[in-house]
């Protein structure tokens, strides 16, 4: 027994939390309206009403609806009221996955053998809006796919139960973009295979979906068969794989040395988020999107972990000038990924780090010489404290999990 917690329009609903005049009110928050990366995180319901939608740029939703009350994004707001939301399903079990700053996973198995699922569904909604002041939805069903499916149903306020057995009458006949998992490029691809709709999925021929989509497709095939065996796992949070920034600019870029120094600032933001989370990786990756809106990644992986900001840009830059035709850019990013623990890695000696080694000698010979006076444990590693960065203010990061710490 799954359910899935998605909290309702939950920025928009903090602030209104926060300031009880904005309630019943058409609020939206975005990012600078001035430049063009101004877009609408998330709005209100009220908001919605009158057509606008998250990604809308704000001049459009400003042009659409003048009286729209536009508010900054307050991240630490928003963590305090995630953190507070997740002690709440805790108090439950402690079988909870967040997996996003505004939902989660919850495997009630156990007590809803003692209890009614939908009384308990109830409870903890009932519960978030009192102590919280904030709306949830919550999908109820056999497997985490078919939960988030159904939490989806019924918003705001909602709560849903979808069992295997009504797949076929509520999923099948929708179109499959409709389907968790699956977006633009990936409906696109399934419209090629002749494959329109949920219930065209789940009965195509397993073998043409591995053949043209891989092991994904299969995946997906089975998703739109009510098949999900993954658990509901409380350690998952913890196993971050990639750190990464991106930013809109605000002309679409041709000028070598201004892309250099965005390159640049991109790492910097990086390097920050991986000493935060003391983490490295090998592998240096760009992203670009041009005017025309072309998307294009390129990648490298080193014989050495990366954390430095100097050692991101150097190999992002790199990347860059080698596959950049010169075409005008609207969007570029950074990221490190397959990251793990610092501590837990090895660096082989390199042209960009043996100068570092050797100036650590010193302080190794002292070591060893206190440790042949004294004893082997005479010294021991210092206390790390945890750090926190804030250079990613959005949903899409999951600098948030650090909130959450092992019990």
């Amino acid at each position: 027994m799954i359910f899935h917690i998605d909290m309702n329009s939950f920025y928009a609903s903090v602030e209104q939390s926060h300031d009880p005049t904005l309630k019943g009110k058409p609020i939206a928050i975005a990012g600078n309206p001035k430049e063009r990366r101004g877009i609408i995180v998330t709005c209100s319901y009220e908001a919605r009403a009158h057509g606008i939608y998250t990604t809308m740029q704000v001049f459009e939703a400003k042009r659409k609806f003048p009286e729209l009350i536009l508010l900054p994004p307050n991240f630490e707001r928003y963590r305090t009221a995630s953190k507070a939301m997740f002690e709440i399903l805790r108090s439950y079990t402690d079988l909870v996955e967040p997996v996003s700053i505004d939902e989660g996973y919850i495997d009630m198995t156990e007590l809803a053998q003692e209890r009614n699922a939908v009384s308990l569904a109830e409870e903890i909604q009932q519960r978030i809006l009192a102590e919280l002041d904030l709306p949830c939805s919550i999908g109820i069903a056999p497997n985490k796919f078919l939960a988030k499916t159904a939490s989806d149903m019924k918003k705001p306020m909602g709560i849903t139960i979808l069992r295997k057995r009504e797949i076929r009458e509520k999923l099948w006949p929708l179109p499959v973009i409709e389907m968790h998992g699956i977006g633009e490029s990936t409906a696109e691809k399934l419209k090629n295979l002749k494959i329109a709709t949920i219930g065209d999925l789940a009965l195509a021929n397993p073998g043409l979906i591995k053949e043209k989509m891989g092991k994904n497709g299969l995946r997906l095939q089975n998703r739109a068969n009510g098949i999900d065996d993954r658990a509901v796992d409380p350690e998952s949070i913890y196993d971050t794989k990639s750190v990464g920034t991106s930013t809109t600019l605000p002309i679409d870029e041709t000028d070598e040395e201004n892309l250099r120094v965005i390159f640049r600032n991109l790492s910097a933001k990086v390097a920050n988020r991986l000493e935060a989370k003391e983490l490295a990786g090998p592998t240096v990756s760009i992203q670009t999107r041009s005017s025309e809106w072309k998307n294009r990644t390129r990648s490298v992986t080193l014989r050495n972990t990366v954390w430095k900001a100097d050692d991101i840009f150097r190999n992002a830059w790199q990347l860059f000038i080698k596959n950049w035709n010169g075409e005008p850019l609207r969007l570029v990013g950074v990221t490190v990924s397959n990251v793990a623990a610092k501590e837990d890695m090895t660096e082989q000696l390199s042209i960009f780090n043996f100068q570092e080694h050797a100036k650590e000698e010193p302080i190794l010979n002292l070591i060893s010489q206190l440790e042949t006076k004294f004893g082997k444990n005479v010294l021991s590693k210092g206390v790390k404290l945890k750090k926190t960065s804030y250079d990613s203010k959005t949903s899409f990061s999951k600098d948030f999990l650090d909130d959450h710490e092992r019990k």
